[in-house]
């Protein structure tokens, strides 16, 4: 699963512009009063002008062999989120290391290096190793739904987890990571879980679907299908 296209809500866009063009280094390709895009690598990363924004959990695919080079990197940028004493911290279940960070509007912002996906480097880390976004977090109080919705139309499967207080649904490009917010904080850092709306675009098995999450669930919808294309 890959997502093509992600869209968040800010009521900061001059703050969300400057964080990721200036200390992120990204480029920006496009920019209003009310919007700002950056490219993440294979995906689009739009923030929208919304005045009750709430904060979000995101990941970002980078090398599998980046991780202690990604952490020196933005440590010369702004603060690391620990867990303990840990900056990077050791998924084994995943077989994977992930480091987090904060940016303007408290977004809980992960850059992970999956070691299945084999995709190392050999070129000294920068922004062009931000490879895709690979996570979106999704609060609910009902994740037994959430995965109906997403089976239902893209057919995809659980990669971890179960209908208690975590799901991650899809593969290691692409996730829904599903927890129980009555339950349930983010990682690492304790923070609430707000049901913050969002829409992508996302491609599997070579088709393309458009998906929101707005009065706290999940909606799908086939962008292959004339109808539902018309009808958006």
């Amino acid at each position: 699963m890959k997502i093509l296209e992600l869209t968040l809500y800010t009521s900061n866009i001059e703050g969300q512009a400057e964080f990721y063009s200036q200390v992120l280094g990204l480029e920006i390709v496009k920019k209003s009063p009310k919007n700002v895009t950056f490219p993440i690598g294979n995906t689009l990363l739009h923030f929208e002008l919304k005045k009750e924004a709430t904060p979000y959990h995101f990941a970002i695919n980078i090398p599998a062999n980046k991780e202690v080079e990604a952490l020196k990197w933005l440590k010369s940028k702004l603060s690391i989120l620990k867990d303990d004493q840990d900056e990077i911290i050791d998924f084994r279940a995943w077989n994977a290391k992930a480091i987090y960070f904060y940016d303007q509007d408290q977004n809980i912002v992960e850059l992970i290096a999956r070691k299945n996906l084999r995709n190392d480097s050999d070129q000294n880390f920068g922004t062009e190793h931000f490879l895709e976004i690979s996570e979106i977090g999704v609060p609910t109080t009902d994740i037994e739904r959430e995965f109906n919705t997403l089976r239902n139309v893209l057919d995809i499967a659980i990669y971890d987890g179960g209908f208690g207080n975590f799901c991650a649904i899809g593969d290691e490009n692409g996730l829904f990571i599903c927890i129980d917010r009555d339950h349930k904080k983010w990682y690492p850092t304790n923070d609430k879980a707000f049901v913050s709306d969002f829409e992508l675009v996302l491609q599997e098995k070579g088709k393309q679907y458009h998906v929101e999450f707005n009065n706290e669930s999940l909606k799908a919808v086939s962008l292959n299908n004339p109808y539902t294309q018309k009808k958006r």
